[in-house]
């Protein structure tokens, strides 16, 4: 029996614009160029605030979930803010765009 493939999520922030702007873009080229299967949302925190009902759907999923964002407690407040139960489990992986490289990002998410 196959494993579930992951779930990619990745956050341009594109309004809060807290994440560096280098590291979005190489993250974001690097997901690109792989082939892997990702879904892009232009603001987490955009979302959050318009209670987008489509928040629990990019995280309700049987497959594992890793998103690069922002520091992982304030993805998990965003989704608590706009009503979505956020798993406490290992299943979704928070990867922080703020502080870590695109190289470190890339390489999580793709496996490297």
């Amino acid at each position: 029996m196959s494993e579930t493939p992951k779930k990619i999520l990745y956050c341009r922030c594109a309004f809060a614009q807290v994440v560096p702007e280098g590291v979005k873009n190489e993250v974001l080229e690097r997901l690109c160029d792989s082939g892997v299967s990702f879904e892009t949302v232009s603001d987490l925190c955009e979302m959050s605030a318009r209670k987008d009902p489509r928040l629990e759907k990019l995280i309700d999923s049987e497959a594992p979930v890793q998103i690069a964002a922002c520091y992982p407690r304030a993805v998990k407040w965003l989704f608590h803010q706009a009503g979505v139960p956020f798993p406490e489990d290992d299943k979704i992986e928070v990867l922080n765009m703020r502080e870590e490289t695109a190289e470190e990002i890339a390489n999580q998410l793709l496996n490297k």
